[in-house]
């Protein structure tokens, strides 16, 4: 049950970008960063512009490493994709990174070298399998990179049942995995699930198991579903339905009309 305290709070609406292949990548098309890097900006802009919170900068590829790398043209390219959305966006919008499958650390080097906010990170304890493999997570390792280049200002959300993450083995919860996430020094745990009423049991064992963590939902979310998936998390990650492809357009951009509507959803009373 929702306080009067809790509906005053501010959730969070995160639009997610996501880049091309980028240059160190099997799949990158050459010549292609440019415009890679003048599509985010405007995604970014348009995201601004419809009074979302912040912006995830998400690299896609076909192909991933489950070792937490990253090619070293790869992070210099997120680097100039970050920066230019920094630049191009308004004081207090938030800039988000993640290189996917699971370069965390090159993460928190590209977030901490540009002024982001946050890193989100597709693993942090335990081990999932995906498509490429086990992700294993090094906890120490990351902790210790994170404290060696000064970024724990950098926040790290990170995700603990979702499309990202599936705890391997028995015996766990959502909650008892985001306890161990935050234990380990994750500031924000992140959830997702194309069910309504299993989201919802995910973060209600969270707070069960956890009550003062920070609850992300990580995707499913659309203008129809936010208000009720938003009742109890702290804010969203959202990408398909604030596009024009979202929406039946043909391009698959950013479309402000959608990011406003579905910031008057989440946001609510908040402000």
């Amino acid at each position: 049950m929702t306080t009067e305290a809790d509906d005053r709070r501010h959730r969070k609406l995160y639009g997610v970008v996501h880049l091309p292949p980028l240059p160190g990548t099997p799949f990158h098309v050459p010549g292609s960063l440019a415009a890679a890097v003048d599509d985010a900006v405007r995604d970014a802009e348009a995201l601004c512009e419809g009074g979302a919170d912040g912006v995830l900068l998400q690299t896609v590829d076909r192909v991933y490493s489950v070792e937490d790398e990253a090619d070293p043209a790869r992070t210099a390219a997120m680097t100039l994709c970050a920066s230019r959305v920094a630049d191009a966006t308004a004081d207090g919008f938030e800039l988000g990174v993640q290189i996917m499958r699971h370069a965390v650390r090159a993460s928190l080097a590209v977030a901490k070298v540009v002024g982001a906010s946050f890193v989100r990170a597709d693993a942090i304890v335990g081990a999932t399998l995906s498509t490429h493999g086990w992700v294993r997570p090094d906890p120490l390792e990351i902790m210790a990179y994170r404290r060696a280049i000064d970024a724990f200002d950098v926040r790290l959300i990170a995700d603990v049942d979702s499309m990202h993450f599936r705890w391997a083995g028995e015996g766990e919860t959502t909650g008892g995995v985001a306890r161990r996430a935050e234990l380990v020094g994750a500031d924000a745990v992140c959830v997702a699930h194309p069910d309504e009423d299993a989201t919802l049991a995910k973060i209600a064992d969270i707070r069960a198991r956890s009550p003062r963590a920070t609850v992300m939902l990580g995707g499913f979310v659309t203008h129809g579903n936010a208000a009720r998936l938003l009742a109890d998390a702290d804010g969203a990650f959202v990408s398909g339905c604030l596009t024009t492809r979202g929406g039946g357009g043909p391009d698959g951009r950013v479309d402000v009309g959608s990011v406003r509507r579905l910031a008057r959803v989440v946001h609510g009373g908040s402000r």
